[in-house]
């Protein structure tokens, strides 16, 4: 199950940095307006998010994880989990 780890790490060039020293690749920030909605999907490879501001809500097992500036949550490959935008988010995405 995912968790989230609440860094309070809001500049992209610092996350982008602890992402990269942790082997994650494939960086870059993505931006969602508010009421934005992902189905339930997988990914091929472990996924991190990195909030960098707003809201996001990943929803994993039924448990659903509340994400806000600073949070980080990594997803591993082939963990089904859906999304929803409560508050206009932009966020660094990256895999491994």
């Amino acid at each position: 199950m995912a968790q989230i780890e609440r860094t309070g790490i809001t500049d992209e060039e610092s996350a982008r940095r602890v992402l990269e020293a942790e082997g994650f690749g494939d960086l870059f920030v993505w931006s969602d307006t508010a009421g934005t909605r992902y189905p339930l999907h997988t990914h091929p490879r472990k996924e991190v998010r990195w909030v960098l501001s707003g809201r996001l809500v990943i929803v994993e097992e039924g448990i659903a994880l509340e994400l806000g500036p600073g949070d980080r949550v990594t997803t591993e490959a082939e963990v089904p989990h859906s999304a929803y935008v409560p508050e206009d988010v932009r966020y660094l995405c990256g895999s491994r």
